[in-house]
């Protein structure tokens, strides 16, 4: 096939990938094209918002990676699940739509990067945003995404927030308003009862325009130089070796795994690991792959006293057809719920100023995440450690595309770590034993009343703890020698190549990643506009 030219390759249509089609493509003076390893989001269940739960395990829609055994939890292999999909983790994730804290962002700027405190990145949370509530000073009201609340309040996520008030808690109907601290319902990413995933928002509407080209089911290989100077993409479609030029910029978004494993293969990484596979190297860069950095959860399993949990409408075939008209006939129910449904932002640790563990309740149980759910009512308490300090590293284990990387997060590897999760777990329990949700529960399956002191509760959250499926800081933006990317997110000492999603982070967020993922998307087109109209009148001239 001959070598097809695009001014703008973008590799990857996950959350920043779509919203990078759409925002390249609106002007109608660029041509784009859009390559994606997964295929078309047509599956009904990647637009019911509890396809969650269905696609969890299904490798059609889902790379479904898991770690390097992790020293620190028992030596397991934890799993980490990825969108492989029109979409990309906004097909498949729990729904949830938090931004982080004010504080996040500050960080990232006082780091040395231009254009990235809290006041310089809200315009552009607010530019994707379509809130239900209507725009505000922290708000947008008319953007792509579209931000909703619960479509139904249950009994035992309002008992979850009058618990935590009890001890102590403020109340907060907005966790991405003027502070992100105390207790409430999740806003989601949902628009009348289905999904609103970026592919959803973004690429559909941009499917329209002449000058977008999308490729599901077309797994990059490679990276294209001359010199130091990216030039196109080579890609597999099917068995079929592509390429493609771009003329412009090659912008990779594939995600904080497949971001660094694209760029390792492609002669950016480190020298002795590219050369131990017979790569050749283009630029010796020791920080691709380096510094990942995810959420760590300890989750405790309640069995209820009423059965009026997500276990309870899915256990009997008469229950899942009541819950699937209500949903057809109403768009509300069980099939709305999101992966958890309230939360309470909160200081464990004595050391922290601001939240530094999210404490939510989930409206089901089961043994294992993605797993058949309880046979009993029960429900599942999750208190995710918001900003760890734990680093680890992705790299490829071949010079094969098609291998999976080696993924080692390297979780609770500090004692701060460790110690936040505790005291953590251990407001999330309280939360559970105050009166307004201590009626509902019949008992503490996991750990148990037996698990109290603080050792033995960290062994438990070793052994049973997971990710909460926000990797991120893998191309990290900084102004170091290990940074892979500039304040502008172009990739250091490479022409024409730029990293736009969550890999870029300089440190996770205080919170569930997608919003601040599309947030980078945003920003990045812009920039990636900025650019290209400053460099055309430069030409002019």
């Amino acid at each position: 096939m001959q070598t097809q030219s695009f001014d703008y390759i973008v590799v990857g249509a996950g959350s920043a990938g779509c919203v990078l089609a759409n925002r390249l493509t609106e002007s109608g003076r660029y041509t784009v094209l859009l390559l994606e390893a997964g295929p078309n989001n047509r599956h009904p269940w990647l637009h019911i918002p509890l396809g969650y739960g269905r696609l969890f395990t299904d490798r059609r829609f889902n790379w479904c990676y898991e770690t390097e055994p992790q020293p620190e939890c028992g030596g397991r292999r934890v799993i980490a699940p990825r969108g492989k999909v029109l979409g990309g983790s906004s097909s498949i994730n729990g729904l949830i739509y938090i931004r982080g804290q004010a504080q996040d962002f500050d960080h990232w700027r006082q780091l040395g990067n231009v254009g990235w405190s809290y006041e310089d990145v809200l315009p552009y949370f607010r530019k994707a945003e379509a809130n239900e509530r209507g725009a505000d000073a922290f708000h947008g009201g008319d953007g792509p995404l579209a931000v909703s609340d619960p479509r139904d309040r249950h009994p035992l996520a309002e008992a979850f927030i009058a618990a935590a008030l009890e001890c102590g808690y403020p109340r907060n109907d907005d966790f991405n308003g003027a502070t992100q601290e105390g207790a409430g319902y999740y806003q989601t990413t949902m628009r009348n009862g289905l999904r609103c995933s970026a592919a959803a928002a973004y690429l559909k509407p941009a499917r329209k325009r002449g000058n977008l080209r999308v490729v599901p089911e077309a797994l990059a290989a490679r990276i294209l130089f001359e010199g130091r100077r990216a030039v196109g993409v080579e890609y597999f479609e099917g068995d079929q070796r592509r390429t493609a030029r771009a003329n412009a910029e090659v912008i990779v978004s594939a995600g904080a795994f497949n971001s660094p494993q694209l760029l390792q293969l492609s002669g950016l990484g480190p020298a002795a690991l590219l050369q131990s596979f017979g790569i050749p190297l283009v630029a010796d860069m020791p920080g691709v792959g380096d510094g990942l950095n995810d959420h760590y959860a300890g989750r405790l399993v309640f069995r209820c006293k009423e059965p009026i949990t997500l276990n309870d409408a899915v256990r009997t075939l008469r229950g899942r057809i009541a819950a699937g008209l209500r949903y057809g006939l109403a768009r509300r129910g069980y099939l709305t719920v999101a992966a958890i449904a309230a939360g309470c932002f909160l200081r464990a640790h004595p050391s922290s100023e601001t939240p530094d563990s999210q404490c939510s309740i989930a409206l089901y149980s089961g043994d294992v995440v993605g797993g058949a759910l309880h046979d009993f009512p029960g429900v599942t308490g999750v208190c995710t450690l918001l900003r760890p300090e734990s680093r680890g590293s992705v790299r490829i284990r071949s010079a094969d595309p098609r291998e999976a990387p080696a993924i080692d997060p390297n979780y609770l590897a500090t004692q701060k770590d460790r110690e936040v999760i505790v005291a953590g777990v251990k407001a999330l329990r309280r939360i559970f034993e105050a009166p307004s949700l201590a009626r509902h529960i019949a008992e503490e399956i996991e750990p148990g009343p037996a698990c109290r002191s603080d050792d033995e509760l960290l062994d438990f959250i070793r052994r049973r703890g997971s990710t909460t499926y926000h990797p991120v800081s893998t191309c990290r933006m900084g102004q170091d020698a290990k940074a892979v990317v500039d304040e502008r997110l172009r990739v250091r000492g490479i022409d024409r190549l730029r990293v736009i999603d969550a890999s870029i982070m300089p440190a996770v967020v205080s919170g569930n990643t997608n919003a601040a993922t599309i947030m980078i998307g945003e920003k990045g087109a812009a920039m990636v506009l900025e650019d290209a109209k400053a460099g055309s009148m430069a030409r002019a001239a």
